[in-house]
């Protein structure tokens, strides 16, 4: 590689001082452009961060996602030496707080979206309109959660297994409907799958985010749900819920009694969901880094990991380029499933 000098030397050995001086002039003005491109790539990973951080949460409070945001808050404010405030912006099966970060918010870091999988790869593919492009509008960080769903029901329906569950769905009496935290959330689309690979027809009641749902379930307002284990397992523990199956295609550790929808006769069945962060398109790649190297120190702590895996998902963690192939091959995959099933929003 040339240096300056080195580009000096050159031009003085063949050309007249005005031509040498007009081609030093020429060569400065990139190389100086380079170096300064350099030199702010540095400073903006030695700045950030240089403000309050804000988490979105695309759902409401008391659901999995904002679970995770908020376990992760603190360590994340202590590690990188700001404010980390959790913010939730629900509404729209998650499109509403996403939108926010991908089109509004400032492309430099100080704006964090808990990515989860229904907006970030089920959305686009059930939805007529979007209002941002998950691919194109949002850069990955890390991965943090990979996580099976709870088929449960309240105790008051009467059913433990989900031959039971089919029966009664298929004798129409009651007439049965399950919740989800919103149209294209996973909860949602493990509903659509389990009509269509079961051949029965339960409706669909979405609410906005999975706390609100839990809660009408637990409440005798709904019959089923589709739920992350983590935050339906309290409620199974104290008897509240009854779970008849996991969607994963082992059995949750937390749930070893579970059977998963394979066993319990529901062949083919099988669908998770994920969390990951991710920021606006076009923040800085050393921004990206330094985020993705925070959270995965994070998730090497021992005390840390043994909190979230007693949430019922295992630590991920990885590269910004591993949680990208991850979406990309989500969008296919899923938006396969919501094809097939014929589900749409608008």
């Amino acid at each position: 590689m040339y240096t300056a000098n080195a580009f000096s030397a050159a031009i003085s050995t063949t050309f007249t001082p005005t031509r040498r001086a007009a081609l030093q002039a020429a060569f400065a003005v990139p190389l100086a452009l380079g170096i300064a491109g350099h030199a702010a790539a540095q400073t903006a990973a030695t700045a950030f961060p240089s403000k309050t951080i804000r988490f979105v949460v695309p759902y409401p409070p008391g659901g999995p996602t904002d679970l995770m945001a908020r376990m992760l808050q603190p360590e994340l404010q202590s590690r990188l030496g700001v404010t980390v405030v959790v913010d939730n912006k629900g509404g729209a099966g998650g499109n509403t707080g996403s939108a926010e970060v991908a089109k509004q918010a400032p492309a430099d870091g100080h704006t964090l979206l808990l990515a989860a999988s229904g907006p970030m790869a089920v959305n686009p593919s059930l939805y007529a309109s979007m209002p941002f492009n998950p691919m194109s509008d949002l850069a990955p960080v890390i991965q943090l959660s990979a996580f099976p769903l709870v088929l449960e029901a309240h105790p008051s329906l009467g059913v433990k297994t989900v031959a039971e569950l089919l029966a009664m769905a298929k004798a129409g009496k009651p007439v049965l409907s399950y919740a989800s935290a919103g149209n294209g959330t996973p909860q949602h689309l493990a509903g659509e799958l389990f009509n269509t690979t079961a051949g029965v027809k339960m409706g669909h009641i979405p609410y906005r985010g999975a706390g609100p749902a839990l809660n009408d379930l637990i409440g005798g307002q709904v019959n089923v749900m589709f739920d992350i284990v983590g935050s339906s397992l309290p409620h199974i523990q104290a008897g509240k819920l009854i779970p008849l199956a996991v969607t994963s295609s082992e059995r949750a550790k937390v749930l070893p009694n579970v059977p998963t929808m394979a066993e319990a006769g529901i062949a083919g069945y099988q669908i998770t969901g994920w969390h990951g962060i991710a920021v606006r398109a076009g923040t800085p790649q050393a921004t990206i880094d330094k985020l993705n190297a925070t959270v995965n120190a994070i998730f090497k702590e021992p005390a840390f990991r043994a909190k979230w895996e007693a949430i019922g998902t295992p630590v991920v963690g990885g590269t910004a380029a591993d949680f990208g192939a991850l979406i990309k091959a989500d969008a296919q995959r899923l938006g396969k499933l919501v094809r097939d099933a014929g589900v749409t929003v608008d």
